[in-house]
């Protein structure tokens, strides 16, 4: 077991992975839906914070290194397995930013956030690493309030996929099947010290997030 985490934590292990993952979602049928709103309002000047569920992620790695001249970051886990996610995750172009809300969250949320000021643009899980699924965290809320950031949820679907037997049931897009990736409404909430204020942007931006989780139909 040693051995393995030290050869999924090589550089080598991460580029061939990265080429896999590539080279596997290039079968896709790829759709992409409503990208434009929140691509205007970036290069206009704005702040955007993507997010999406855990179980969503797999799908958008080939198709998010087209954002990597944007310079955008992600928070991912200190665990072992965030450890290959963030090595793939920076092949693709993306600044990683290590830490969750169990372990290092404090520190890598107040990076997210200058990364997030700095170069406008990064994306966050919002029930991730370990959920509980259907769950928005606060710090996706957080984040967007100390940045001035829009919030863009974006989620992702397939006519054909595996679904695995983990907490938040992800799911992976079969070969050829047909996918896509549709970014919502950019979301602004105004900052407040009101501690119920708060909780009500975190429930809606549940509520507007939730109606895409996608159910294992096996179940």
């Amino acid at each position: 077991m040693a051995n393995l985490r030290r050869i999924t934590a090589t550089e080598l292990f991460h580029t061939l992975f990265y080429r896999l993952i590539c080279l596997y979602s290039s079968t896709f049928k790829l759709t992409i839906e409503d990208e434009n709103e929140w691509k205007d309002y970036y290069k206009s000047g704005g702040r955007i914070l993507l997010c999406t569920w855990h179980q969503q992620f797999f799908a958008v790695i080939k198709h998010f290194q087209n954002y990597r001249s944007f310079k955008p970051s992600l928070m991912i886990s200190k665990s072992s397995d965030g450890e290959i996610i963030a090595g793939v995750a920076e092949k693709s172009g993306w600044h990683v930013v290590r830490g969750s809300s169990s372990r290092g969250g404090k520190a890598a949320l107040k990076e997210m956030i200058g990364r997030l000021i700095e170069t406008r643009l990064a994306a966050h899980i919002v029930d991730g690493p370990k959920g509980p699924a259907g769950y928005v965290k606060a710090g996706v809320i957080r984040m967007a309030h100390a940045a001035n950031a829009a919030i863009v949820p974006f989620y992702v679907s397939a006519d054909n996929a595996w679904y695995f037997n983990s907490w938040d049931s992800f799911f992976l897009p079969k070969p050829f099947a047909r996918v896509s990736i549709y970014f919502g409404k950019m979301l602004q909430f105004s900052p407040s010290e009101d501690p119920a204020a708060f909780e009500n942007q975190r429930l809606s931006l549940e509520r507007i997030m939730q109606p895409a989780l996608r159910m294992n139909p096996q179940k």
